[in-house]
């Protein structure tokens, strides 16, 4: 029991030396994460659809 009081103590000790990000910080960067996100899952999508394209082409007419 001593060890998990003492793991807690230290934990709260370590999270006082956070430096916590402002709220304009941590607005800022969601934006980016979502921007980001979205702009990645166009992407994917993109190459999924193009390559799917591709394929089914190249299968069902034998080639190019």
């Amino acid at each position: 029991m001593h060890k998990i009081q003492q793991y807690i103590k230290e934990v709260i000790q370590e999270l006082e030396k956070v430096t916590w990000p402002t709220w304009e910080e941590l607005k800022g960067s969601t934006l980016v994460v979502i921007i980001f996100s979205i702009f990645m899952g166009c992407y994917i999508a993109g190459l999924d659809f193009g390559l799917s394209f591709v394929l089914e082409k190249f299968l069902t007419n034998g080639g190019f």
